[in-house]
């Protein structure tokens, strides 16, 4: 049985694959429009998350296949918990639910300070027990670190003790804040860029990513 456990200190992990690579590309295209921006960003998201979530516990069950009876593995506890960070979380919560259909959804809503590019929270709606469940924290982008460091003193100030942080592109500031404040909180990106630029958008980036997915620009 794969038990629960603390993470290493520090953890990064930019998934390697060239299918990822490929969809990153039209992703930062600025001819890729509305519905493919988010298309992509569900599928960018599916693929990832196969990483994120590499660890989840397991428990050994029996089940009856046609031929016989077999031990096999299902997820441990209460089902995971996906949090997504509106606006631009939500479709990547979508994609999640594909592949853990049975997790439960919470959001953080959180916009940026255009003048402070601080994070401003507006709403907070968590699963029930979130205390005692894997969760896996979804935002596009991680940028200054702001925003997923906020979201994760309010799950810990819930009780949460096994958050791990998906986005599709990050830059070494918004890892280093989010490692900083939270230094055991695993981090699965689909590409790392270079840096933030002085209105801390990710260099090269894709711009806003809420604005591409819902057509706001």
């Amino acid at each position: 049985m794969n038990q629960p456990g603390a993470f290493p200190t520090s953890v990064l992990n930019v998934v390697d694959h060239p299918l990822v690579a490929h969809k990153i590309t039209l992703l930062r295209s600025v001819d890729t429009g509305p519905a493919e921006f988010r298309s992509l960003c569900q599928e960018v998201t599916l693929l990832i998350a196969y990483e994120a979530l590499r660890d989840l516990p397991t428990t050994e069950t029996t089940v009856t296949t046609p031929i016989t009876d077999t031990v096999s593995q299902e997820l441990a506890g209460l089902a995971p918990a996906v949090v997504g960070i509106l606006r631009a979380g939500l479709v990547m919560v979508d994609a999640i639910l594909t592949l853990v259909p049975q997790a439960r959804v919470g959001h953080l809503g959180m916009y940026r300070d255009p003048e402070t590019h601080q994070p401003v929270s507006y709403y907070n709606k968590l699963p029930i027990n979130i205390d005692q469940r894997e969760v896996l924290l979804v935002d596009p982008m991680l940028a200054t670190g702001g925003s997923a460091v906020a979201a994760i003193d309010a799950l810990v100030e819930a009780g949460c003790t096994r958050v791990r942080l998906l986005s599709i592109l990050g830059c070494p500031e918004g890892v280093s804040a989010v490692h900083s404040a939270h230094p055991n909180v695993p981090i699965t990106l689909a590409a790392l860029d270079e840096r933030l630029n002085d209105n801390a958008y990710i260099v090269p980036g894709l711009g806003d990513a809420g604005d591409r997915i819902y057509g706001t620009l």
